[in-house]
């Protein structure tokens, strides 16, 4: 046993630090993956570390593919693809605390939920990564016009499939990895997940914080652009990190309201 865990935290300090000098993780970024990963590592073992894995490193290669036809998108996010501890937090916290859940009980139900909130993250980011490599520009929920790619709260039909089919990746990987999965499991966490994604899309377009430069008048989720403070045009409180950890969370939710 004690053999295994030394190994386990082999494992994901090894995993940490090669995010970090990938530069796919900051040194904060690195370290709250430590954590994440002893807590989830500790539930299940290199099992649920391997499912953790497929998300940040599918994710990982998407944000570093086609880096050309992402030009500008970058710009109007609030931070970069070098995820720091507070996107870590969001993207892994909710699997750690199901994890944990399972820990503390032993029922399996926490596990699923588990599993759904991964699906979530990474329906999200899936959706995010590959939603702006479409000829055209997405629909906004809201106005229900063609904004900027990379705006929040908007929907095009690849960055759609690619929700499903990111949510659908960890289902498949829990089925082969996980035990007492199954059939309808992996539908339901499908499922589960592409909500969580769904609500992120919602909550992107009418709560999250979104300004304007006031210099080149760039829509963006950054506090500072052209060297100034940027004007709010929406929201008030709740950031980017913020609404993939509650999207995230009520992936899990939702899977435990359907399972039950």
């Amino acid at each position: 046993m004690k053999i295994e865990l030394f190994l386990l935290l082999l494992f994901i300090l090894a995993i940490a630090i090669a995010g970090w000098r990938t530069k796919n993780l900051s040194r904060s970024g690195a370290w709250m993956a430590v954590l994440i990963g002893l807590v989830i590592g500790f539930a299940y073992g290199f099992r649920g570390l391997f499912v953790l894995g497929a998300f940040f490193l599918s994710s990982s290669i998407w944000s570093h593919l086609f880096k050309k036809d992402k030009i500008g998108i970058e710009d109007r996010l609030a931070k970069t693809s070098t995820r720091d501890w507070q996107q870590v937090l969001a993207n892994g916290g909710p699997a750690a605390f199901f994890a944990m859940l399972f820990s503390l009980t032993g029922e399996s139900v926490w596990t699923f939920a588990f599993v759904a909130s991964i699906a979530g993250a990474n329906s999200d980011t899936w959706a995010s990564e590959i939603g702006p490599l479409s000829r055209k520009h997405p629909y906004s929920i809201r106005s229900f016009e063609r904004v900027p790619k990379g705006t929040s709260g908007a929907v095009s039909l690849i960055g759609t499939i690619a929700a499903v089919m990111g949510a659908a990746f960890i289902a498949l990987t829990a089925l082969v990895m996980l035990e007492a999965m199954d059939a309808t499991l992996f539908l339901l966490i499908t499922l589960s997940g592409f909500l969580g994604n769904l609500l992120d899309t919602c909550l992107g377009a009418y709560v999250q914080l979104d300004y304007r430069c006031r210099v080149c008048g760039l829509q963006t989720e950054s506090t500072v652009h052209c060297g100034q403070q940027t004007e709010r045009t929406k929201g008030y409180w709740m950031n980017n990190e913020l609404v993939n950890a509650l999207s995230s969370v009520m992936s899990g939710v939702i899977l435990l309201l359907l399972y039950w």
